[in-house]
Order: C-alpha cells, then structure tokens, then sequence
C-alpha cells in the first residue's frame, strides 16, 4: 500500500470507517465497490449533486460531478458521489408546489449534513443548479465546516425570437399578455418553445444566477467559475479544478468556517446589489450567516445595498443576461470595479487557498461599459434591492428597484387585501383591481403559508397586462429574481406571527418609499392596538402533518433568513474534529 504523506489521516473524520482492525467490515464494503486499498486510506470526499431530471436547471450536473472527481483523484483523494433533492422553482411556480421551495432549501442542507456524517466524509465539493439548491448546498458546508467548494451548474442559454433574446421571464409574462387579449395562442406557444433551448438554470439575474455570483464573492467557489452556462464544455476545466483545490483544502486545513466570514458576507451582499440581483439574496445570505454563527440579518444585508452602486446591466432590471455577463469577464470583472471604489474586502480568504486580492491581482479584464459600467459612471449610485421598514414592517421588508427611476420608487395607494396567492391572482387575471392599488397578498409567509411563496405569477401577470408600473404589491412571501415592478416581500412580522400586514383592511392608504426606505400605513398606534385586540388569531393551514408542517413549526422569521433549527451559536459538536 503506497500512503500519501500529504494528508494526515488520524485527524480526518474518514479514520472512522478506513482505519483499524475494528473497521474491516467496513473495508468489505469498498472492496465490494472497485475502491483499492490506496484509495481507502486515501481522504474521503463526498462530491454532492441536486441532480434531477425535474428541469434543464439541474440536468447537467451529473455530468460535471464525473469532472469534478477527476479532479478529486488527480488531488490525491477518493471521491464519492451523492445526490439530494430540488425543488425547481419555475416547475413549482403559480400553484402549490411553491410551498415546497424554501423548505427544500433547509431539507437539501440536511440531507447533504446527514450523508457526510453518516459516511465520515472528510471534504466536500458541492454542485447545484437552481434557486434554493446553491444556498441550501453553501449552507451545508458551513453548518458541517469542513474543507468545501461549491461549483455553480451554469446558467441556460437565451433563446432568440424576433431577433431578440428571450428569456423564461418572457414567458411568464406573456401568460399576463395573453389574459389581455395581447397576444394570441399560436404566438403564445411559439415563445414557449423556443425561451428555453438549453440545460442550465434561467439565464438573467434571478435567484440561480444571484447566487451563484454570491458562491464566488463570499469565496467557496473558483474564481470564475460560475458565469459560463451550462452547456459549455469549457466549464469541466472549473470542475476538475475544484476537485483538486478541495484536496489542497483539506491538505492546509482551511475550513468552510474559515472563508465565510463576516467581511465574506459583506462582498456578497455587494455583488448582489451591484449586480441588481435577486431579492431572495437578502433571505439566503443570513441563512448561510447562521450557519458560521454570525448575526447578519436582513437590515445587514441592505445597509451594505445602499451604499453599493449599481452597475452591471442584467436582466430583469437591465438588458443583458448571464451569458453577456461571462463574455465580458464575469464576476471577478465585478468584484474588480468594487475594488476600485474601496468596496471589497481584500484579505477573504476563498476556495483557491489564497485570499481574494491576490486572485483579483490576476485578472486583467476591465468593465466593459456596456454590460458592467465602470464603479465611477454606475446606472445608479445604490444597489439594485433596498430594505424598507416602518409601523407596516417593524421587521422589514425588501424591494428590488434595478431599473426603475427615482420617481417610480415612490409609491402610495389604497389596500385590495387578498389571504393568499391564489385570490389575488384570479383578480388580477379578471382584471379586479384598480390602477393606483396597493395589492397586499398575506398568509404567505414561511410559517403562515407554509414555505414563503414566490408570487411570479402574480406579478408577471401584471405586467403583462400593462400594470406592472400602475400599481404596487405588498407580501409577506417572496418574490422571484424575475419580479418587476414595485413589489414588496418579506414584510415582517409575517401575518402569521400576527405582524401588521395581518391587520390590513380595503382601502387602508399604504406608502412605500424606497428612496427613505419606508412602508407604512396611515394608521394609529391606537387604531393598529385596537385591530389587534379584534384579530381572530392566524389563518388555520391544510398542512397538518409532513414536511411543510414541520418546517412551518420550526421556520423562523424572514428578516434572519427563515432558518429551522438555533445555528453554530448553539453548537456544541464539531464534526470535523469529533
């Protein structure tokens, strides 16, 4: 047996299933898999995928895992291959399998927590494709803190129609065009057919593509490795290079913990406010926070938005989709110009082993002025998402105004009050509702849904209709990184937990200012006081048993990431170290 010295196996976690006579029944079971007797003393490391055939977000990924454990090998370690589940959003969209998204995000974490401890893997490279599968997959990796890289699976190419690309968001709203009589059946299906002609996750600057420039900006991912799409072969050479950086991880004892830091935290949230990136961003980056016992919450993560320009021109705000972006450079072209204006913390250390700084000092491409604008000349001078709050949301609450003007971001209208989704998208579809409306649909919470839907439908109707700048909405949900228009989520405290969205009646004036940061209503503290004494209590949910009951037991609020169990502040067991 050749030992490899690099690696000393009596402090890794896989000595528990490899080492001593004690473990020979489990050195049956590799023996029974082809796996040498080098290799079972080789570090052990568990390549996790969210692959599924449920949609082109996730088809590609099985196919990367093999790249990635060449990688592993090539590294000197033994890689073992495990998948979990997803939840794909634009699937689960406009009916009741949203309800199933952000609890995927917490079930995808500890699945991926229990098949690492139950097989004493020692390391981790981690691939996912859609919206809750990259943090649910980051979150694992810092929950188990252990050497780890994630690996995006790229982004969906745009399809093209008329000349222009299209994108699923197009989609989407032309179910709203076609409601209206805008656009005809035949017309309808042709942009179906061609909106989505490839693998990989939606192409503009929703949750997936959000996400994935956060995987590099908080450092678990190579740099550049997120912004090619899916179908390019190009993307194995990122692959196979992070297989190999995770056994330099494990070789220098650089730990999960180690990258994401608060300073981490802070660049990704500037890259998704420079980027105009999804809101759910601001859902997503506490959760990873609990992880790593760090307090980073929703008013965290938009302080640091409001004072990041937005400069990159990406689509739902802008015009260009991720694929633009991987022509022009990337993330790290992004994280470039954040660097030129004093808005990077340079000494994070990332997945490369080296710290963030030094891997910026060899990029040599530059904004190109078209789809990422120079720091000094951005579209606007803040981020592309903004945390509101007042007696309407003494929790908070997020709006993404990527590409709106200063006027459009100033809003005050009377309540039409739905208790769900469904209500309000049968009255948006029958046209019940009036210009100058304040939308509010609540009970769609993370507990009160349960899951904290995403309201796409919704709001894609609206502005297929022609509405999506005459009115405004309000939600304790979410929306998607797709959502345009003045639309308002994570109003908390949720209706559920009896927050103040739960008190609303018809016609009650709301003013939502993203410029002050504010959403209130014109109500009395009295008043507020009185209806709460009136309020009969929340809204009883179907969801009596199974998953959705469990998670709507143990969610927590939107504005500390709408997390299920008490994070590293509680922790008391170190697996790395067990």
């Amino acid at each position: 047996m050749t030992i490899n010295t690099r690696f000393d196996k009596s402090r890794l976690p896989s000595r528990h299933v490899t080492e001593g006579p004690a473990r020979a029944p489990h050195r049956s079971y590799f023996y029974a898999m082809g796996i040498t007797e080098e290799e079972i003393h080789q570090p052990w490391v568990g390549v996790a995928t969210c692959w599924n055939e449920a949609a082109p977000c996730n088809i590609a990924l099985n196919r990367q895992a093999q790249v990635v454990k060449h990688g592993v090998k090539k590294g000197g370690g033994t890689p073992r291959e495990f998948t979990t589940i997803t939840v794909t959003d634009g699937i689960a969209m406009g009916h009741e399998g949203m309800r199933s998204s952000l609890a995927s995000r917490e079930a995808i974490a500890d699945t991926v927590e229990l098949t690492m401890r139950g097989h004493c893997y020692d390391a981790i490279v981690g691939l996912a494709g859609c919206d809750k599968s990259l943090p649910g997959m980051m979150m694992a990796m810092v929950r188990l803190n252990v050497p780890s890289v994630f690996i995006y699976g790229g982004s969906i190419l745009p399809g093209r129609l008329n000349g222009q690309d299209v994108t699923v968001q197009d989609v989407f709203e032309a179910v709203g065009r076609h409601q209206a009589g805008n656009m005809s059946d035949a017309e309808l299906e042709i942009l179906e057919r061609v909106a989505c002609p490839s693998s990989g996750a939606c192409g503009a600057q929703y949750t997936a593509n959000t996400m994935a420039c956060v995987s590099e900006a908080i450092g678990l991912a190579l740099l550049n490795s997120s912004s090619a799409p899916a179908p390019y072969e190009s993307r194995d050479q990122f692959c196979e290079a992070s297989g190999v950086a995770v056994m330099h991880l494990i070789e220098k004892n650089i730990r999960a913990r180690d990258i994401v830091t608060r300073k981490s935290l802070e660049n990704a949230a500037r890259v998704v406010a420079c980027t105009g990136g999804s809101t759910n961003g601001a859902l997503h980056l506490p959760a990873i926070a609990h992880e790593a016992g760090i307090d980073f919450d929703l008013f965290d993560v938009t302080d640091i938005m409001r004072d990041t320009p937005y400069f990159v021109d990406l689509r739902p705000g802008g015009r260009y989709v991720a694929k633009d972006l991987h022509e022009v450079g990337g993330v790290p072209v992004v994280m470039k110009e954040l660097q030129k204006a004093g808005l990077l913390h340079e000494d994070c250390i990332t997945a490369s082993g080296r710290t963030l700084g030094e891997e910026l000092d060899d990029i040599r491409a530059e904004a190109d002025g078209r789809v990422i604008y120079p720091v000094t000349t951005p579209l606007t001078r803040t981020g592309g998402v903004v945390g509101l709050r007042g007696n309407l949301a003494p929790d908070g609450a997020i709006v993404k105004v990527a590409g709106m003007s200063e006027a459009e971001q100033v809003f005050t209208g009377p309540a039409r009050v739905f208790d769900c989704e469904e209500d309000a998208f049968a009255a948006v579809k029958a046209r019940e509702y009036r210009e100058g409306e304040v939308i509010v649909i609540r009970n769609e919470g993370p507990a009160g849904g349960p899951g904290m839907r995403e309201m796409l439908a919704t709001t894609a109707a609206l502005s297929g209709q022609g509405m999506g700048k005459k009115v405004a909405l309000i939600t304790d949900g979410r929306f998607s990184g797709a959502t345009r228009g003045f639309c308002v989520g994570h109003v908390g405290p949720e209706a559920a937990h009896g927050g103040p969205i739960a008190l609303l009646r018809n016609g009650d004036v709301i003013t939502l200012n993203a410029l002050t940061g504010e959403l209130s209503v014109a109500l009395s503290d009295e008043e507020l006081a009185a209806r709460r004494a009136a309020w009969a209590g929340p809204r009883e949910t179907q969801y009596a048993t199974g998953a959705l009951w469990k998670f709507a037991k143990l969610v927590g609020s939107a504005r500390h990431g709408a997390v299920t169990h008490p994070g590293a502040q509680a922790e008391r067991h170190v697996y790395m170290d067990q």
